[in-house]
């Protein structure tokens, strides 16, 4: 099973990457911009594997710039604060 197949192993994950970043020095700001090429990426490279990727799939694309960085912003909000 890939990280990408359960959405509790991929909130894991993200939240790891999030804290390594963070220990790493890097600010808020590039934190966000990070996550929002990872956004990018996904919605372009990578096909959903389970219900709420696809959600998020869907929002990605009816969704401007500006959007997207708001919805990137969310993820890392709430990886961040559920652990």
């Amino acid at each position: 099973m890939s990280v990408i197949d359960n959405w509790d192993q991929w909130k894991d994950f993200l939240s790891e990457r999030l804290h390594q970043a963070e220990n790493e020095g890097m600010n808020q700001g590039v934190i966000s911009d990070i996550a929002y090429q990872v956004g990018e990426y996904l919605a372009e490279q990578v096909e959903p594997k389970n219900e709420q990727e696809r959600v998020l799939a869907e929002l990605w694309k009816v969704a401007d710039e500006n959007e997207q960085h708001a919805i990137a912003n969310m993820m890392v909000k709430l990886v961040k604060h559920e652990h």
